[in-house]
């Protein structure tokens, strides 16, 4: 039982530290990059596979990366500003959002493509909460 109370407060002081903040919104800010160039430059590929418009795809994709740049001016400031902080969770649950609307039939799409939305909704959310965690230990 020890282990286990120690590994969670181990867990709760990871969240609490000083550059959990920091570095979560780095990822998101890399993985927005990383997202950004495979739909943005591959829109025709992704959308031959996934059946979901091209023009959406590649829209979505150049629209991450001013994103990124943003997560990535919020996380470098010292300290982190936390109404940016906030701001990049706030438009993480939108582009969550985003995402499963378009799930409701607004664009086509196959099961590739819903697999393709899930996941990286999915990938936001799980983002979103441990930035808001991150944000709310400081």
């Amino acid at each position: 039982m020890q282990n286990t109370t120690a590994a969670t407060a181990h867990i709760g002081g990871l969240f609490s530290h000083p550059l959990f903040l920091r570095r979560i919104l780095l990822l998101d800010a890399a993985i927005c990059v990383a997202t950004g160039l495979v739909m943005a430059t591959g829109a025709a590929t992704v959308s031959q596979l996934t059946q979901l418009p091209s023009a959406l795809l590649s829209v979505a994709g150049a629209s991450l990366f001013p994103i990124a740049l943003f997560m990535a001016l919020v996380a470098t400031r010292r300290p982190i500003p936390s109404a940016g902080a906030w701001l990049v969770i706030l438009g993480n649950a939108g582009w969550v959002i985003g995402s499963l609307a378009l799930l409701t039939g607004t664009v086509p799409f196959n099961a590739l493509g819903a697999a393709f939305v899930l996941t990286q909704a999915l990938a936001v959310a799980g983002l979103a909460v441990l930035e808001t965690i991150a944000v709310r230990k400081r």
